[in-house]
């Protein structure tokens, strides 16, 4: 799997004059969808007409996907992780905190970033598990006591605390 280019999935787009409808949408992974449009001939042609303006989001979404899996940055460019990873080996894993006490040691982490955080920076301050303090904080996300945003230069996800943003 690849980082999708957008002229190829107009190209691929063009494979109706083939009857062949949908593949662009299979080349971006939506296998469900594409199936849907080979089918139907796109949805009667109009499903197909409408993807002639969404090709470009779907190929930044892929992209996204991809970029998120392998851990590169918005660019492409692998993002450095060994030195966090170090440090949250290092530390000595600390008493679990209940999950009460995990959201007051992230609000407190938080707080020392001007309000943002990352799933990352959470372990590191906590020393909890990423899938518990990752679950931690999208529950204050649902509860609305954040919100989510990504870095603008690695993609990383950041929850934001407006209450506590400097």
């Amino acid at each position: 799997m690849a980082m999708n280019q957008v002229s190829t999935s107009y190209l691929l787009w063009l494979g109706v004059l083939f009857g062949a409808s949908g593949l662009h949408r299979i080349y971006n992974r939506k296998f469900a969808t594409g199936i849907l449009w080979l089918c139907t001939g796109g949805l009667l042609g109009i499903g197909q007409f409408v993807d002639l303006f969404l090709i470009s989001d779907m190929v930044e979404e892929h992209n996204a996907n991809f970029r998120a899996k392998y851990g590169l940055s918005p660019n492409g460019v692998p993002i450095e992780q060994k030195a966090i990873a170090q440090q949250v080996v290092a530390k000595a894993p600390p008493a679990m905190p209940t999950r009460e006490q995990l959201m007051v040691k992230l609000l407190k982490a938080a707080e020392a970033r001007g309000g943002k955080l990352s799933v990352t920076q959470g372990v590191i301050e906590t020393g909890a598990g990423f899938s518990e303090v990752e679950s931690v904080l999208l529950e204050m996300v649902n509860a609305d006591y954040a919100t989510t945003s990504n870095h603008p230069d690695t993609g990383i996800v950041l929850y934001e605390f407006h209450e506590l943003l400097g």
